[in-house]
């Protein structure tokens, strides 16, 4: 690729202008905590002039600041959100309007008749995803404001009082490198989830997939002084590289089989086959065991729990929704643009099926024997990724039942809904679990005993968002939940749907996958009773204190903000844009 055209070219920076907003804050994030009063001798013998530079030596008060890191953070994520944002507001991104970057560095208003093969493709369905994905991140930034000193507040002011000035103005220096690394840490993230979002070449979407695990894997082991978090770390980067290693040969199969790695041309390879090639359908394999990693499908998940219990809560709840909206980013991607027949079922919908069932059951029945509400959410996370796959599942067999894309952009989009709403009561229900962190408690469940004694905004906040993830109405669970079965349901009934031999005769006809949206409804019941349980002992119990948590304006903050959106997006004119932008990311992704 040229670097030149990349950075040059007026089409390219206006369509990538998201993406350039990130490397600016990574930038910034490196240079602007570094800025001082270094100073170097000019090299001229008997004297000793002295000429600023600007970087190093005793840092400015201002570029000092603890803040400041977290600033850089949030604003960058700010930006690129809106300006994702603003792309789908003002001129919403269709069939007809898609911009699709080449391995030169220049962007074009159509895929169609490009010289050098793509590599990036602009769209409804990438630019809606980049919202997922730095909406999470930028929640997360703002809630580590409050949560992350290198040492307990309460030790420097007590250094204050003896007159410590030095301690004190070390251990701020101290706190703004800590708080360097672990932002830019966040944008890292940002900048491989957005490469996964938009790429159309399957080694370029495999790099952005790393980019981002493997600053997640620091960032789950980055809280040192919680005792959990350097093994939780280890043991989720071991599995992961695994998984990452068994899906780069993967990779290697599929480009010995077709001579290249961009999505259409492995499409067009893999409809030209009179039967399937055992090489390409192994590589594919071994890509699948890779993403069931990334959305912790059972039985690729055994790490996650571990994970999320050792990783500050606000990194967890990132894990939780806009990790898991990546992995089913690159799952869409094989399995649909690269593997769906123009005709007939889909071969993998049987194993996807299954795992779906497996998933949603395991992780409920996890969360219904663990007393540890982190490590609750985590299995609730797996049991979640069931219900997106249950989705898959459908989408596989839909396309020989409708025979057309609209009840196929009807799933893609339902799961593009949950995905969203997801970092809503999701997020939200981590970021009031580090409310109790911040006071060295939350791993267990009596942590929880009476918090609306304690805290009643915060206690309902929980509620609701436990409410939310149950699927319980009018909230923007429950229409999630209802749009992924209805997918289901509509996929399999479709065009099969008749009453004239009766309706044992209708039901036996069916296709089993209707089975897993009954199967979903299922498990929604059974996880009302760990969910409800939460609600129980925070309302119901006697707490250990009455005394007030601390008070953390920006968590505070992050946490209402959540509030209004499960409400918001449950039912009104924003649950129905919501809806509008999830649509035409759908048309855009069969696009």
């Amino acid at each position: 690729m040229s670097t030149v055209a990349l950075f040059s070219d007026p089409q390219t920076a206006s369509a990538l202008l998201p993406e350039f907003t990130l490397i600016v804050g990574i930038v910034l994030m490196i240079l602007v905590p570094n800025l001082g009063k270094g100073t170097f001798r000019v090299p001229i013998p008997n004297t000793n002039i002295r000429i600023p530079y600007l970087l190093g030596g005793d840092r400015f008060t201002f570029t000092s600041s603890p803040r400041i890191p977290g600033t850089i953070s949030v604003f960058t994520l700010l930006f690129s959100t809106s300006l994702a944002l603003w792309s789908q507001m003002e001129t919403p991104i269709s069939g007809s309007n898609v911009w699709c970057i080449s391995t030169a560095g220049e962007a074009f208003a159509s895929c169609a008749g490009m010289v050098d093969p793509s590599i990036f493709q602009i769209d409804g369905f990438s630019r809606l995803l980049e919202i997922v994905f730095y909406g999470s991140l930028m929640l997360c930034a703002i809630a580590m404001w409050s949560r992350m000193p290198a040492t307990p507040r309460f030790m420097i002011h007590a250094q204050v009082l003896a007159g410590r000035r030095e301690d004190e103005r070390i251990q701020k220096l101290l706190d703004n490198r800590r708080q360097v690394d672990f932002h830019l840490l966040l944008l890292m993230v940002a900048l491989g989830m957005s490469v996964v979002a938009l790429a159309s070449d399957v080694f370029v979407l495999f790099i952005g997939l790393e980019l981002a695990s493997l600053s997640s894997y620091v960032l789950i082991a980055f809280m040192k002084e919680n005792e959990e978090a350097p093994e939780a770390g280890m043991k989720y980067f071991i599995l992961g590289s695994v998984a990452s290693a068994v899906g780069l040969y993967g990779i290697s199969l599929l480009y010995l089989w077709n001579g290249n790695l961009q999505m259409a041309d492995l499409a067009a390879s893999w409809q030209a086959m009179d039967a399937i090639d055992p090489m390409a359908l192994t590589g594919i394999a071994f890509l699948m065991v890779t993403i069931g990693f990334k959305v912790s499908a059972a039985p690729f998940h055994l790490a996650t729990p571990d994970a999320y219990t050792g990783a500050a809560s606000p990194v967890a709840g990132v894990l939780a929704t806009g990790s898991k909206a990546m992995g089913f980013v690159v799952l869409l991607r094989v399995l649909v643009t690269i593997t769906m027949p123009e005709s007939g079922e889909a071969f993998w919908v049987p194993i996807v099926g299954l795992l779906a069932a497996i998933t949603m059951t395991w992780g409920n029945l996890g969360a219904l024997s663990s007393n540890n509400p982190k490590r609750m959410l985590a299995y609730s996370s797996v049991a979640h990724a069931g219900y997106l796959l249950a989705a898959v599942a459908a989408l596989g067999l839909n396309q020989a039942r409708a025979g057309d894309h609209v009840i196929s952009e009807l799933i893609v989009a339902a799961m593009l809904f949950h995905l969203t709403v997801l970092v809503l009561f999701k997020l939200g229900s981590f970021l009031v679990l580090s409310m109790l962190e911040s006071e060295g408690r939350g791993s267990k469940l009596e942590d929880l005993y009476g918090l609306a004694k304690r805290e009643p905004l915060l206690a309902t906040a929980l509620f609701v968002f436990m409410l939310a993830l149950a699927g319980v109405p009018p909230l923007a669970g429950f229409l999630s939940k209802l749009l992924l079965v209805s997918g289901i349901v509509d996929a399999t009934i479709h065009t099969s749907m008749t009453f004239d031999d009766g309706i044992l005769a209708t039901l036996q006809s069916l296709h089993w996958v209707v089975y897993l949206g009954l199967l979903v409804f299922l498990n929604s019941a059974l996880s009302l009773y760990y969910y409800l349980r939460v609600g129980w002992v925070m309302f119901f119990e006697e707490p250990p204190t009455r005394k007030r948590m601390v008070y953390a304006p920006f968590l505070r903050i992050t946490i209402m903000l959540c509030l209004v959106g499960t409400l918001a997006f449950g039912i009104g004119p924003l649950a129905d844009h919501l809806m509008g932008l999830v649509n035409n990311a759908a048309i855009a992704f069969f696009a």
